[in-house]
């Protein structure tokens, strides 16, 4: 059942059943706006308040930029997602299903925030910033440094220093090197993703069970 479809529609907020249990969904058709974000930190406090494990589906380009966004009040109301987060206690599942980059990675619960599990499509790319966008941010600095100087453009230099930046972000933006960093707990087979899902929130729910004994021994010197 779909939160708010309306209000905020790049960011998809719902509630589901999986083998029963009812499950929070928050995921992306695009950046985290104002609304969005706001629709989010709502859903993830309603689902504390009723004890409704959270999974989220990443992918987004990040929290949107620009003069419209930031006279909206981004900062304001990414700050209520980032803050929900930050208090959130029911168990929450992430899985980097497409893009993951800047600060929506922490928005939509990353690694960072410590979810109780965090797998990968194959798809999956996670970055500062895509390798485009890192080049083309590189290239307006060279021009800006080249103009001031007074000197002309070196353009195959330029050319060359994209095609470097986009492999080298294209690389460390891979599933598989992220996940061979220990960014997440594995690569999955998106067909398989129900079934991750249902081994995880029952290891979640059997770890939830089971009471501690702490030792009181003391430290034995041998």
């Amino acid at each position: 059942m779909d939160f708010k479809p309306d209000y905020g529609a790049a960011t998809v907020c719902g509630h589901g059943r999986m083998d029963a249990q009812v499950i929070g969904f928050i995921s992306n058709n695009g950046p985290l706006d104002p609304a969005g974000a706001t629709k989010a930190a709502q859903f993830i406090q309603l689902c504390n308040q009723a004890n409704t494990p959270i999974v989220f589906m990443q992918n987004t380009t990040g929290f949107i930029v620009g003069r419209a966004s930031e006279e909206a009040g981004m900062i304001k109301h990414g700050s209520k997602l980032i803050q929900a987060l930050s208090n959130s206690s029911v168990p929450q599942i992430t899985i980097y299903c497409g893009a993951s980059f800047g600060a929506g990675n922490y928005g939509m619960c990353g690694r960072a925030f410590k979810p109780r599990f965090c797998f990968s499509w194959p798809n999956a790319r996670t970055a500062v910033m895509g390798g485009e966008q890192a080049a083309a941010t590189l290239e307006i600095v060279e021009r800006a440094k080249a103009q001031r100087k007074n000197e002309a453009v070196d353009e195959a230099a330029l050319a060359r220093q994209k095609a470097e930046i986009i492999e080298h972000f294209d690389k460390q933006a891979s599933a598989f090197y992220t996940s061979g960093h220990l960014l997440d707990d594995g690569v999955i087979d998106p067909r398989t993703t129900r079934d991750v899902l249902l081994f995880a929130l029952a290891t979640i729910r059997e770890a939830e069970a089971r009471k501690l004994h702490p030792t009181s021994f003391g430290v034995a010197r041998f």
